[in-house]
């Protein structure tokens, strides 16, 4: 068994030789440690850091805040003088020349996909030559039913949802458009929002004359609207937001903290990645690849309509 004795560990005392290896190597290790680190900083850094999140928007119980979302394609799918035109033809309110015309304009949106003030102004001459007359309350009650009957259904859901997001958020949400106020004021009461800014009709004792006050509320006219409205609530408009598909809109949308380009026309797509404005487009397939036209099946379904109407009238006298 001695001749296995050297198997066994012997205790042995720490010589100056083995004091100078385990100091040797506790340097070589901190050394090579600090290497490793710098490297892995080194790589960090090469990497694309991470983008930071947004912070959470519309920030809730932000008394200042509110938010103002164009109506024509980015709450509803088209236009809603059109739809409204339609309705009022269905009721009799003007005869078969002027239903082709209202057709040719909402063709003609569609394939543009902009709103051009002519056309636009065009179709509100139209429907106020044809309102003229009528008292207002007549037309608050038909637009009630015209809304259910061909703008319920065209609403965009996930524009509704940011707009209800800023209502759970306490903000107060309004519908900017170059609508009639009257027709505006039944849709924002309908999706539950706080009230609409829209051009308003000249009325003589609750009937209209068939003129406007001042213009329409296009482009400009809708910043000065929202600046207005702003200043009489009390809001800071760098907290505020707005939304909208028309390049038209820009004037406004430049005038919040916190613009959104939504289904946007080329234009408008363009001028919100110069400037880094939030996104979102919820037209889908071959039609959202179509930036310059409206996704909207309602604007296509409308015109299609009103000109198959028309033929139908036709060969029937």
């Amino acid at each position: 068994m001695a001749a296995m004795g050297w198997l066994t560990p012997r205790r042995r005392s720490a010589t100056a030789r083995s004091v100078l290896a385990g100091e040797a190597a506790a340097e070589a290790a901190r050394k090579t440690s600090q290497q490793l680190e710098a490297e892995r900083e080194t790589a960090r850094a090469a990497e694309k850091p991470p983008k930071p999140a947004e912070p959470e928007f519309p920030v809730a119980g932000d008394a200042e805040a509110a938010a103002f979302f164009d109506l024509d394609n980015t709450v509803m799918q088209g236009a809603a003088i059109f739809h409204f035109g339609r309705g009022l033809y269905k009721r009799k309110f003007f005869q078969r020349r002027e239903l082709a015309r209202f057709a040719w304009q909402q063709a003609w949106f569609r394939l543009a996909g902009v709103e051009d003030p002519e056309h636009m102004q065009d179709a509100r001459d139209s429907a106020l030559s044809i309102v003229k007359g009528h008292r207002v309350s007549e037309l608050m009650s038909i637009g009630e039913e015209i809304y259910d009957e061909y703008m319920a259904d065209r609403i965009w859901p996930g524009t509704r949802a940011l707009a209800q997001a800023h209502l759970d958020a306490g903000q107060k949400v309004w519908l900017v458009t170059a609508a009639p106020v009257e027709t505006a004021t039944i849709i924002a009461r309908r999706l539950g929002l706080t009230g609409a800014l829209g051009t308003v009709a000249e009325s003589v004792d609750g009937v209209y004359t068939g003129k406007l006050v001042g213009e329409p509320l296009h482009g400009p006219a809708k910043a000065e609207a929202v600046r207005a409205l702003a200043a009489a609530e009390g809001l800071d408009l760098n907290r505020c937001a707005a939304y909208s598909d028309s390049h038209n809109d820009i004037p406004m949308l430049s005038l919040v903290g916190h613009p959104y380009a939504i289904n946007p026309d080329t234009k408008l797509r363009k001028h919100a990645k110069a400037r880094d404005w939030r996104l979102r487009d919820y037209r889908t397939g071959r039609k959202a690849a179509k930036v310059g036209i409206p996704a909207a099946a309602g604007v296509g379904a409308l015109a299609g309509g009103t000109a198959a109407a028309v033929a139908l009238h036709r060969r029937r006298r």
